[in-house]
């Protein structure tokens, strides 16, 4: 869609569409125990519940619901395990707040799917694929956009060691790779992720965040996550807890390098970030 001959992306969410004339914000929404900042915290639909309405009352766009800590070293838990935590609390934010957009932060097919028939519009996983090998079919079944990540191994080994002749170009020709397979299943609805803290260094990281722009060259949006991770606080030798500053530092940074949606725990900094570059009109 165009407006003042600019080009903006758009998703399909069962027929209504997501436009991102603006940058767009997803609050996380974690039903586990041990994630990496907010572990146990939402852990119960009723305390998801909350949470949701908090992160749409402050400005989210997309609720984004995780059963599977993706932290690096984090526990291995069942498929099973995985759907009980996540689709009663789809199915109850979608009853409570039905014009609110859900993700299901998944790299597993039959969850994304139960999911999906719980009421969640959006696939949301870090392994593009690589972890479940019905997960494209899966999705090309059920019509939803997808959101793919780079990532290099798994949560329990993926921080160990990461190397790169250039991960950028790494980056750029492994989600490339992903669309057009995507693409020849008529998956055509598709956010990148690059995948920021996942089986990159430091180094990695800021250079990936360096040079995000040329990521455009993918031609779907562009989503960024960074909130509170470990690029910020042991670059500023701090902890999680304490990381909110510099998380608002590198949306800042993101959204001038054109990113389209940000993945984040805290919505109302998210929310004002996006508000005052609206402001400078980038």
């Amino acid at each position: 869609m165009t407006e003042h001959n600019k080009t903006y992306f758009s998703i399909n969410l069962s027929g209504r569409l997501l436009l991102f004339d603006q940058p767009k914000i997803m609050g996380i929404i974690n039903t586990t125990p041990d994630s990496f900042f907010d572990g146990g915290k939402y852990n119960s639909t009723e305390l998801a519940l909350k949470q949701a309405e908090k992160h749409l009352s402050e400005g989210a766009d997309i609720l984004d619901v995780g059963g599977y800590s993706s932290r690096p070293g984090a526990d291995h838990i069942s498929e099973n395990e995985e759907i009980s935590r996540t689709a009663p609390v789809v199915e109850a934010i979608k009853k409570h707040f039905p014009e609110s957009i859900i993700s299901i932060d998944t790299f597993r097919a039959q969850v994304a799917k139960h999911a999906i028939e719980a009421g969640a519009e959006i696939i949301n996983d870090i392994s593009a694929g690589e972890d479940d090998a019905m997960m494209f079919e899966t999705v090309a079944k059920l019509k939803v956009p997808y959101i793919i990540m780079h990532k290099k191994g798994r949560p329990q080994n993926m921080q160990h060691r990461p190397e790169y002749d250039n991960v950028l170009l790494e980056v750029t020709k492994y989600l490339s790779d992903k669309i057009l397979q995507l693409n020849l299943l008529g998956v055509n609805d598709i956010i990148a992720d690059p995948g920021f803290g996942f089986g990159k260094s430091l180094d990695h990281n800021y250079e990936l965040l360096r040079s995000l722009e040329h990521l455009h060259q993918l031609e779907v949006p562009l989503l960024v996550g960074v909130s509170r991770k470990s690029m910020i606080y042991k670059a500023l030798e701090t902890s999680p807890e304490e990381a909110l500053n510099g998380s608002t530092v590198l949306h800042t940074i993101a959204l001038q390098k054109g990113a389209h949606l940000l993945r984040v725990h805290d919505v109302k900094a998210a929310r004002e970030v996006v508000s005052l570059m609206r402001r400078l009109e980038f």
